[in-house]
């Protein structure tokens, strides 16, 4: 692994000059003399601070991206080594993770990649069924046309996906769109939430990527659809198409596995 940028200390030059003002010399450091202890510390709690979110950051992007895969056990002390940091941001970041759902800590045992069950997959795509559909009425009110296009272009990079690599780069395409529409959508909350969701979901989805590749034509079609229903500002449409196309996705996934297939209408759901 790569070692993290850490933060610089701060160092005179860059310290801004006080304004002016009388000065009282007997109260004036002496030159060279070390910054107070309460300064010290304040420049060392931002800097532990930093280094536990760059290391949160890019454990985070590893492990949605599918670098390390679910199972993997994380070793503190490997972890700090290739990111060229102390045990105790990685200890912070991995507790992070584990309040993210993408890691789960065994007592005696350390610290793994989260692997989602079939049952949790289930409950996770019934709630992006409903956070996506509210997606999709916000973003038919609120995208403008940079938007569109963008969504536009991911659909046509998914149509010339090619097959010896498409369930991988599909994959891909697929998280780029989503994220996409939900950032056109305009309400933080609303991606914050559906981002917590989604990447625990891809954990489970990863797992089962080869299985699912058939799937894909008609999966591009159903984006395609609903991008023309942002664009057309139909919200009812948006809303209707992105929970058939959340629960038509379980549904064709628990078939590829041979598990219960899960009904796609949205209608049975609610």
């Amino acid at each position: 692994m790569p070692r993290l940028p850490l933060p610089e200390r701060p160092t005179r030059a860059d310290r801004p000059e006080p304004p002016d003002r009388p000065e009282r010399i007997a109260e004036r450091p002496a030159r060279g003399r070390a910054a107070p202890p309460d300064s010290a510390a304040a420049i060392e709690l931002l800097r532990d601070n930093s280094l536990v979110t760059l290391a949160q950051r890019e454990l985070e992007r590893r492990i949605v991206g599918g670098e390390i895969p679910a199972g993997t056990k994380l070793n503190e002390v490997e972890v700090a080594a290739s990111f060229g940091v102390s045990r105790g941001p990685v200890r912070e970041a991995f507790r992070a993770l584990g309040q993210m759902g993408l890691v789960r800590v065994e007592k005696n045992r350390g610290v793994f990649v989260r692997e989602v069950s079939l049952e949790e997959a289930n409950e996770f795509y019934e709630v992006r069924a409903a956070l996506e559909g509210l997606i999709g009425r916000l973003a038919a009110r609120r995208a403008d046309a940079a938007e569109l296009d963008a969504l536009r272009g991911v659909v046509k990079r998914m149509q010339a996906v090619p097959k010896a690599r498409r369930a991988e780069a599909y994959f891909a395409l697929n998280v780029e769109f989503h994220d996409g529409l939900a950032r056109a959508a305009r309400n933080q909350a609303l991606l914050a939430n559906y981002r917590g969701v989604v990447n625990q979901l891809d954990l489970y989805r990863r797992a089962t990527l080869s299985r699912s590749s058939e799937h894909i034509p008609q999966s591009t079609a159903e984006h395609e659809a609903i991008v023309e229903a942002v664009a057309a500002r139909d919200e009812a449409r948006a809303e209707r198409l992105l929970v058939q196309h959340v629960l038509g996705s379980r549904a064709r996934l628990q078939q590829a596995l041979a598990g219960p297939a899960a009904p796609a209408n949205p209608r049975s759901e609610r």
